[in-house]
């Protein structure tokens, strides 16, 4: 497992199993989560239990029948768990610099993909046993067909929410670069958004000292002629 720090909060890169061919060009990979290993935890349980019983049908005189049904409840413990190991490998809970990404499945695969400037809130639920393993949910709500969907079994849960604004915010000044060099160099401003918005992100930059007075009125007039 890797561990990195990304301004005062550590990060985390269990495998880095996400398929980079996955990705865009100019996207960058910055979670890879598999879930918490408590995920596994009541099928190793079962397992524990099943073979502590073979081991005791195997040093006393049971009956036969007896150790053919402690025998076959081991064989089923060893196949819950290595299923659900299997799954365990084969779920990510992915952040890129441009979309959150769940992934699950083994033969059949089934996938979501939340684009950043798409959510509006991240939120975290932790009972107390949670908080001390370091495992929760995580919730996004976002605009679109999908609204709200809810992740469990998440490492460390409210750092993954710190991240993904962090991200969302990344993603948003990215925009309002490109929209102010497009601006200074005289090229018209992407479409995505609508013009009242592009004028209020001018504004914006304006404000922060990226763009000039004149180079905001210039490029207002610019999107007004187009209305």
């Amino acid at each position: 497992m890797k561990e990195e720090n990304r301004g005062g909060s550590c990060v985390y890169h269990p495998d880095m199993a996400f398929p980079s061919q996955l990705l865009t060009d100019d996207e960058d990979l910055v979670l890879d989560l598999r879930p918490h290993w408590w995920f596994l935890a009541p099928s190793a349980a079962t397992l524990a239990v099943a073979v502590v019983l073979g081991i005791a049908a195997l040093t006393t005189s049971w009956f036969r029948a007896i150790d053919i049904i402690v025998g076959l409840l081991v064989l089923a413990a060893l196949g819950w768990f290595g299923m659900t190991y299997i799954r365990w490998t084969t779920t990510n809970f992915v952040v890129t610099s441009e979309r959150v990404i769940s992934r699950r499945g083994i033969a059949a695969k089934h996938g979501i993909e939340i684009p950043l400037d798409r959510i509006n809130t991240v939120f975290f639920s932790q009972t107390i046993f949670e908080r001390v393993i370091g495992a929760g949910d995580l919730g996004i709500e976002s605009a679109g067909e999908g609204g709200r969907q809810t992740f469990t079994d998440i490492r460390r849960p409210s750092l993954v929410q710190n991240e993904i604004y962090r991200q969302v915010e990344n993603l948003e000044n990215r925009k309002l670069q490109r929209m102010a060099q497009a601006a200074r160099g005289g090229e018209a401003t992407p479409p995505a958004a609508s013009i009242p918005d592009q004028i209020e992100k001018l504004d914006r930059l304006r404000r922060q000292g990226v763009l000039t007075d004149d180079e905001f009125e210039a490029k207002k007039k610019e999107l007004l002629d187009r209305m």
